[in-house]
């Protein structure tokens, strides 16, 4: 086996494990070492249809070969035009207007831009445990963990924090904390920032790195008639949740919400660079040109990609097979929580799933989250932790997955909660 010095690479990034990736395949990622890894973990929700699956690869090869980089403000290429064509059979047909940009972060912050001069309005409210990005203004309005702040004040001004309907963590019922964070969200609104200086409410439908958090159904209704009653825009984040992840396409179609604007990112080309966001053409319009833009978004190669990801996700029904094998995952772990009285919560939709590790204070228990993600590495299952303690274990397989490879993850998981107590 060669040998690799990674000791010229930046240790900015923190990293789940020093593992050297040699190629992916479906739901496995084998190792240059020669160790077959099945990847629960999904590059952070990125490879919705698997490692390298042919029908993408040959997309990329195909493009790559005739156009690599067109400039959107230059020419208009074919990839991108497909791909608007493609994003309006599966967003909300209200929204079919798209604008592309390369990250989840760079997205987010063309969505607020775009809602600012839309409205003329200086002000942004978010939720708690939120995570939008590590941009400077997409940083300010991330709330999950203060690592992704600490050094950088003073951050963006004009950004608020409203309380996330987190029921567990809050220790009620779904439609009591659904009152509670929206008596809150209206107080907030009497209290600090007025409804005619606020742009927009950007939230994830389900909450991402804060911890998997599906809200319940009355808190996402009466927030869009509380934007409707308003004015203000609401900006839907589906970067982590998009594209299957819980199986609908989109997260807010289990509300029955449209937003105003959506974004999205990580599963639309399965691990190549892009980013999109959707909105109405009256609101889009409001766009000046020249405001906004960037070099490098909807690059031709990874445009490409997208179409091949949308097309391949519908032939092989894989939003379909990631509502079913989230139902058998979730049935997986309430049988195994039964036996380890650690993990105090299961949750989730489709496959985004989580384990939240408590103690018996009920208080959440890091250390034990953090082993048992270690452990399961010992038995060739990647998984990783989120949440603002890193308490909680999330689920992200690809969307290809099968019921025989959560068998072997749920097997791996018990066997790394019995290891990690040692």
């Amino acid at each position: 086996m060669p040998t690799y010095d990674t000791s010229h690479l930046s240790p900015v990034w923190s990293r789940s494990a020093a593992l050297i990736a040699e190629r992916g395949e479906g739901a496995y990622l084998y190792t240059a070492d020669g160790r077959k890894l099945l990847d629960f973990t999904c590059g952070i929700g990125v490879t919705n249809t698997g490692h390298a699956h042919p029908r993408v690869v040959k997309a990329i090869q195909e493009q790559a070969a005739k156009l690599l980089h067109g400039q959107a403000n230059i020419v208009f290429h074919e990839p991108m035009i497909r791909l608007a064509e493609e994003l309006l059979t599966i967003v909300p047909p209200a929204l079919s207007s798209f604008f592309f940009a390369n990250s989840g972060a760079e997205i987010l912050e063309g969505a607020v831009k775009l809602a600012k001069q839309a409205t003329r309005r200086a002000n942004v409210i978010v939720f708690e445990g939120s995570f939008h990005g590590r941009t400077h203004l997409t940083m300010s309005m991330t709330t999950s963990k203060t690592v992704y702040r600490a050094g950088y004040q003073p951050l963006v001004s004009g950004i608020f924090v409203a309380p996330y309907p987190y029921a567990y963590k809050l220790g009620m019922s779904d439609d009591e904390a659904a009152g509670y964070c929206l008596s809150r969200l209206e107080y907030l609104l009497k209290s600090q920032t007025a409804p005619e200086e606020t742009a927009a409410i950007v939230i994830e439908p389900v909450l991402g790195e804060g911890g998997y958090v599906v809200p319940p159904v009355r808190f996402m209704r009466e927030l869009r008639d509380l934007c409707d009653r308003t004015g203000i825009l609401l900006i839907a984040d589906e970067v982590q949740s998009g594209f299957g992840r819980t199986g609908a396409w989109f997260a807010v179609e289990h509300f029955g919400v449209v937003p105003d604007i959506l974004t999205m990112a990580k599963g639309i080309a399965s691990g190549m660079p892009l980013s999109a966001l959707a909105a109405g053409p009256d609101l889009m319009a409001k766009w000046t040109p020249g405001t906004h833009g960037g070099t490098y978004g909807g690059n031709a190669v990874a445009c490409a990609a997208a179409v091949a990801t949308i097309q391949t996700m519908r032939d092989e029904h894989l939003v379909e097979n990631s509502a079913g094998m989230g139902q058998v995952l979730m049935a997986g772990l309430r049988k195994i929580q039964e036996e380890h009285p650690e993990i105090g919560d299961v949750r989730g939709a489709g496959l985004m799933v989580a384990t939240e590790f408590t103690d018996p204070k009920r208080q959440p228990w890091t250390e034990r989250a953090k082993a048992v993600s270690k452990a399961a590495l010992n038995h060739d299952l990647m998984l990783l932790t989120c949440g603002s303690y890193d308490n909680i274990i999330r689920w992200i397989p690809p969307l290809i997955v099968t019921e025989a490879q959560i068998k072997d993850a749920l097997g791996a998981f018990e066997a790394a909660l019995e290891e990690a107590k040692t």
